[in-house]
């Protein structure tokens, strides 16, 4: 019996699996968009960097060295630019912590950077030389710790200016990190604990209200 062979235009698995993984990219980079934002200076014009939304009443958390004016602009997912008043910031950790009147903003889910390994799949969007929207896709090179807890989060993802402030986000869409410098030609993001632990904080000194309570 001779051989049936297959016409040319028939999709293999491999064309259907990859396929099926860039529906999944798509679709995390759609996550991931909705929020981030871009933080501007005040005249709007001059792209500093990038932020999460970190709590639907307003809260965004970006980088400190992003954020050295009070006030600034910052695009929302929807593209609208509205001004925002950095409430809290802490050079020491890199961060600094802005306010958008604005409600109802979708939150970050935010992920455990004690589970992230060397090898774990990684995404990093933000707005790297005023591109919006750039995304990077990489891997986990190292975790270090600080008495035990996550600190750093070292992954092999391309970074430029403008994309400080932005997320680092597991394969779920969850932010690991908050991207703030690059060394050694990778990419180095402060971890989610600690970005917890300093909104608390300046939720804790009344820097800031909000009507809803943070997220365990």
């Amino acid at each position: 019996m001779a051989p049936t062979i297959a016409p040319t235009n028939a999709p293999t698995m491999l064309g259907t699996s990859t396929l099926a993984v860039g529906r999944e990219l798509e679709g995390l980079a759609a996550l991931v968009r909705s929020y981030t934002v871009g933080v501007r200076s005040r005249s709007g014009r001059q792209p500093l960097g990038s932020g999460v939304i970190w709590h639907p009443d307003g809260l965004i958390v970006t980088n400190a060295h992003v954020a050295r004016e009070r006030r600034l602009v910052v695009a929302l997912p929807n593209e609208a630019l509205v001004e925002a008043e950095c409430v809290a910031r802490d050079e020491s950790c890199d961060l600094a912590l802005l306010h958008v009147d604005v409600e109802g903003l979708r939150a970050a889910p935010v992920g455990d950077p004690s589970a992230a390994r060397a090898g774990s799949l990684v995404l990093a969007l933000g707005h790297p030389m005023g591109v919006p929207n750039a995304m990077s896709l990489g891997v986990v090179h190292a975790v270090t710790t600080e008495r035990g807890n996550p600190r750093f989060i070292a992954a092999d993802v391309a970074l430029a200016p403008g994309n400080s402030g932005g997320p680092l986000v597991d394969a779920d869409g969850r932010v690991l990190g908050i991207n703030a410098m690059v060394m050694s030609g990778l990419g180095v993001a402060i971890t989610s604990n600690v970005v917890r632990r300093f909104v608390r904080q300046a939720l804790a000194s009344g820097a800031i209200t909000i009507s809803h309570p943070l997220a365990a």
